[in-house]
């Protein structure tokens, strides 16, 4: 009988921050370390039906949210994952009253406030995605700042999708290409699958690898439909508020679970 190969030990530091929540510590000692996906990406469901459920307004939905994001991007950057892409803001989502929006902006730059020492803390490198010049000045301006302080960060790649759309991102990579070709800089027969991925806007992020949906819906929302071409999806019925550590790494212990072939047919015996 041949022997299970070693697996990689949980990373110490991601022991230590889970030293309270006995769920994750068990999952994390029986993840695969040296075998993590390279970018995880979350669609964060569930924040006004998670308000409803307590007779809240909705932008307390909102508010609770934080504390999940918190725990994703902190556990995310203690494991050693490579990127974590949060959908945020959807293109679509300004068609919400205007005092939800005004109130998920001013929620975004608090944040960015507040999280700015522990992105610095952990070397997290903080990007965001979309038509970002769609968004009000002052949140532009709060993400360029986050941005550029933590440009020099080594660790995890953390991104915020803002104004956002699936559909939007592919249409302005082929308008850059179809721009590009016009001026002479690239020749229309040498547009293939990877030249037109150099112009999405995560052109300079690892391949995604695991998406995550909360609050038990089964629709990707526009949300990186390019990229999610052979990714695994995980879905749970958990609202986003409820949303923890041990959560994300329960995602992590199922994606090793799956049997990735890229539409390949599996060796026999395997």
């Amino acid at each position: 009988m041949s022997q299970r190969a070693e697996v990689a030990a949980a990373p110490a530091d991601l022991l230590e921050y889970l030293h309270s929540d006995p769920r994750g510590r068990e999952l994390a000692e029986a993840i695969d370390w040296g075998h993590l996906p390279r970018q995880v990406a979350i669609i964060m469901d569930g924040n006004g039906r998670w308000a409803s459920e307590r007779d809240l307004p909705r932008v307390e939905g909102h508010r609770a949210g934080i504390t999940a994001v918190r725990e994703a991007v902190e556990t995310a950057a203690r494991a050693g994952l490579q990127a974590l892409t949060l959908y945020a803001f959807s293109v679509e989502n300004w068609k919400r009253p205007q005092a939800e929006i005004d109130a998920l902006m001013e929620l975004l730059k608090e944040y960015l406030a507040r999280e700015l020492p522990t992105l610095l803390r952990h070397s997290i490198r903080f990007t965001a995605i979309g038509r970002l010049d769609g968004l009000p000045d002052d949140v532009q301006l709060d993400i360029r700042d986050a941005a550029a302080a933590t440009a020099h960060n080594t660790g995890l790649r953390f991104v915020i999708a803002l104004n956002y759309g699936g559909r939007a991102e592919i249409l302005d990579a082929a308008r850059a290409a179809v721009a590009d070709i016009a001026a002479g800089r690239l020749d229309a027969a040498e547009l293939d699958e990877e030249r037109l991925a150099g112009y999405l806007y995560t052109r300079d992020l690892p391949e995604l690898d695991l998406l995550v949906r909360t609050s038990g819906e089964l629709r990707v929302s526009n949300f990186l439909l390019w990229q999610i071409a052979y990714a695994e999806i995980w879905v749970t019925d958990k609202l986003w508020p409820d949303f923890r550590r041990a959560d994300l790494l329960q995602a992590i212990a199922d994606f090793q679970r799956r049997e990735r072939r890229y539409g390949a047919v599996a060796p026999a015996g395997a």
